[in-house]
Parts: structure tokens; C-alpha cells; sequence
């Protein structure tokens, strides 16, 4: 075994203590999602929302377990395409569920960049039309300057504004309760019209809330006492964000209708701040929408740009420079943002957000079939655990399969036919244009 395989973790890791991983994977996971999903949970679960966000991190404990056991065993910035690779060796499913989550996470970008549209134009009335894209494409560029400008003005940023945003989010969900009294918020014993079906499509949505603990396995070499504290960070990063999402789920649900609610989907903590925080309210609750979500767009593409990276290095995706001058990471955060910003300009939120659904819980199932099917002696995990999160993924995706093909089955056609075409073409590409053994010894220094 290579001394820098993957197989040889760090003795000690990093320089990251378990209490700034704990604010690392919270300022990820925590803002962006809240903003841009609460209403479109709420649209689809109807009074009961808030316990779809409950439901929703229940089924994140359980898909969590296999990433632990996985970076326990291999700490590395390899995150989901080290784990990929143990499981499935380096061929055409590692590679294609890799690229199936580095899409989950552009798209995310360009759900977030419509939210911040959203928000930065409520105080002027505007609802929808072609500002929204501009202004999301703009805070796209934005966010590639930031990169460009390098690592430490990324890392001083997102500490900042993740301080900034979680203090916030948390402040107005606890003032928006004592404002409205939590006995407003009467929870109707009955799910919206879209009945059971709507509710677990619901949770699907609730998952894409928490998928940035996944980003906690990309640092794992980097936190100290790796083996100890990787699986730590993630679980003690998921219980402050359900009680941090709770919190504002039950204070947007004390403050509006289910009505209000779905009226008011793309913007609704801004909605649910003005009856009871009042003018004031409302424009803080725009101020940090804005902050939480550029804090959250910006962390997101330095991340996607070092996994594709990776993921060009290792020879598992093809790549051309395309006539530009620089390396690998710069031509990555260019395609970055060129696809996110093609995303936002194309799809509405409900159907970003979607997209994401979609291709995450896919990736999730190949990870635990993976984990469970080719690991599991080896790791020493409890495969229970494992097939009760390979088996809860599967009634959530297929459930929320079956109401988009309702409600709108050209997403559902989308989502699958890019999976099917990302999965042929990885199988064509390492098949035709790349050796076995060219992709193992890439894989072998990272």
C-alpha cells in the first residue's frame, strides 16, 4: 500500500478541533436550505411541516452512519469519491455517483442564488420575473470572484458569515415565537391536499436541508483525532440544525396560515416576519436570507470546484481546457458556475430543488449498497443500520417519484434521463479512454 493512499489514515489529523468542525459543518448545512425550502416543505406537508424537518433529520442519522464508519476507517479530503472507491472500486459507479453528487450540489447553488433573488427583491415588491435569474447569476459571479481571489479569502468569509447567519436564523425563530405565541400555531391533526403522498415528498426536501454534513467527510484528514471526531462532528452538526430548523419551521407556522404559507413559498421567513416582528422584522429577515444564502453559495462552489478537481485528477471524469489558460481547480470553478448559472436561469425553485432531491438520494443509495454490499466485515459496521437507510431512502425517493410524476412528470423525466446519461457515459469513458490501472494509481496519491 502507497504511503498517501487513502488506506493510511492520519495518525493525528488536522489542525481543526472538534468545536470549529462542529461551526465548519454548521455554517454548510445551516441557512441557504432554510431560506429556500421551508415553503416548499410547508406547500407539500401542510400544517405538519415542521415534523417533516423532524422525520427528515431521522432519516439523515441513518445515512450518516455509513459516511462515519467510512472516514472512520480512511480519513481524507477524498470525501464522497474516496468513499465511492473503496466501495465500488474505481470504475463507472464510483465515478457516476460521484458526478451524481457533484450535480446535486450545482444545483443546490443555483437553488440558492433564485432564493437570494427572491429575498433581495421583496422589499421592492417584485415577485418572480426575469430579475430573478439576472440578479441569481450575478451573485454567481460574485461568488466565483471570491474563489478566484483565493483559499483564505474563502475560509475568512465563511467563518464570518456562518457566525453571522446561525446567530441570526436561530434569534429569529426564538423572536418570532415570543412575538406570535407558540399557541398560535394550532397543528391541525390532517396533512395538506397532496395527503400522505405530499407529506413523505416533503421529507425528501427536508433531506436536502442536511446534506451538507456530507461536505464534513471532504475534511476529515484535517480535523484532529480523526477517527474519533469526524462521526462526532456530523451527529452533534445534525442535532443543532433539526433544532435550529424546528425553531423556525414552528415560528414561520405560529405566524402564517398553511395558506399564507404556500402564497408565500419562496420567500416565506420574510412573510412570517412582518405580522409579528413587524416593518423592522421583515427587512432584518431579508438582510440575513441574503447573507445566509451568498455565505452558502460561496462555500459551495470552492467545494464542488476541489471535488471535481479531485475527481479530474483521479481520471474519473474527462476534462478540456477549452483554449483557457490555468490549472485543473480554475477550469473546475469555471464550469462550476457556468452550469449553475445555466441552472437558475432555467428552472424555478420547486423544480431546482427537485433536481436536487433526485440526484442526492440516488448518490445515497449506491454509497450504503456499496458500503453494506463491500465493506461492511471489513469496517466492522452494523449492517442493520445500513439497509434501514438504504431502505428508508428508497420509500422517500420513490414516494416523492410518484407525486412529481403527478404534479409535474417533465422533472421527473429530466432527473432520470440525466442519471442514465451520467452513468453511461462514466461507463464509456473509463471503458474506451481509460486504463483500470491509470485510475488506480491517480486514486492511490490523493
Amino acid at each position: 500500500m502507497q504511503q498517501h493512499e487513502h488506506g493510511t489514515p492520519p495518525k493525528d489529523g488536522g489542525s481543526i478541533s472538534l468545536t470549529n468542525a462542529v461551526a465548519m459543518g454548521t455554517g454548510v448545512m445551516i441557512g441557504a436550505g432554510i431560506f429556500a425550502l421551508t415553503g416548499q416543505i410547508a406547500g407539500l406537508a401542510g400544517p405538519l411541516f415542521p415534523l417533516s424537518f423532524v422525520l427528515g433529520a431521522v432519516v439523515t442519522m441513518f445515512s450518516a452512519y455509513s459516511y462515519i464508519v467510512m472516514s472512520n476507517a480512511w480519513p481524507s479530503s477524498g470525501g464522497i469519491a474516496m468513499i465511492l472507491t473503496k466501495a465500488y472500486g474505481p470504475g463507472a459507479v464510483a465515478a457516476a455517483a460521484s458526478v451524481l453528487m457533484a450535480l446535486s450540489m450545482v444545483i443546490n447553488e443555483s437553488l440558492v442564488a433564485r432564493t437570494f433573488a427572491t429575498y433581495a427583491l421583496r422589499p421592492f415588491g417584485i415577485q418572480g420575473g426575469p430579475l430573478v435569474p439576472v440578479i441569481g447569476v450575478a451573485l454567481i459571479v460574485m461568488a466565483y470572484l471570491v474563489n478566484v481571489s483565493g483559499n483564505r479569502s474563502v475560509g475568512l468569509w465563511s467563518l464570518v458569515m456562518s457566525a453571522v447567519k446561525i446567530g441570526g436564523i436561530a434569534l429569529f425563530g426564538i423572536a418570532a415565537l415570543w412575538a406570535s405565541g407558540v399557541g398560535n400555531w394550532a397543528p391541525v391533526a390532517r396533512l395538506s391536499e397532496n395527503g400522505i403522498t405530499g407529506f413523505a415528498a416533503s421529507v425528501a426536501l427536508s433531506i436536502l436541508a442536511f446534506k451538507g454534513f456530507t461536505t464534513i467527510t471532504n475534511s476529515g484528514g484535517e480535523i484532529t483525532d480523526p477517527k474519533r471526531n469526524v462521526g462526532r462532528t456530523i451527529l452533534i452538526s445534525i442535532v443543532i440544525c433539526v433544532v435550529v430548523y424546528l425553531l423556525v419551521a414552528l415560528a414561520v407556522g405560529s405566524a402564517l396560515t398553511p395558506e399564507q404559507i404556500q402564497l408565500a413559498r419562496d420567500y416565506a421567513l420574510a412573510e412570517a416576519a412582518q405580522p409579528v416582528l413587524g416593518q423592522a422584522g421583515f427587512f432584518l429577515t431579508v438582510a440575513l436570507a441574503m447573507v445566509a444564502t451568498a455565505s452558502g453559495l460561496i462555500a459551495s462552489v470552492f467545494a464542488v470546484s476541489r471535488m471535481l478537481t479531485m475527481l479530474t485528477e483521479m481520471k474519473m471524469i474527462p476534462h478540456s481546457h477549452f483554449g483557457m489558460s490555468g490549472g485543473i481547480r480554475s477550469h473546475m470553478l469555471i464550469y462550476t458556475v457556468v452550469t449553475a448559472a445555466i441552472l437558475t436561469v432555467l428552472f424555478d425553485l420547486g423544480r431546482i430543488a427537485s433536481l436536487g432531491a433526485f440526484f442526492y438520494l440516488v448518490m445515497d443509495m449506491v454509497v450504503h449498497w456499496g458500503v453494506w454490499k463491500n465493506m461492511q466485515h471489513r469496517i466492522a459496521a452494523r449492517g442493520w443500520i445500513i439497509l434501514t437507510a438504504l431502505a428508508l431512502d428508497a420509500v422517500v425517493l420513490v414516494t416523492f417519484m410518484q407525486f412529481k410524476w403527478r404534479s409535474d412528470s417533465v422533472i421527473v423525466i429530466v432527473a432520470f434521463a440525466t442519471i442514465l446519461v451520467v452513468f453511461l457515459a462514466e461507463r464509456l469513458y473509463l471503458g474506451r479512454f481509460v486504463s483500470r490501472d491509470d485510475v488506480l494509481d491517480h486514486s492511490g496519491h490523493q
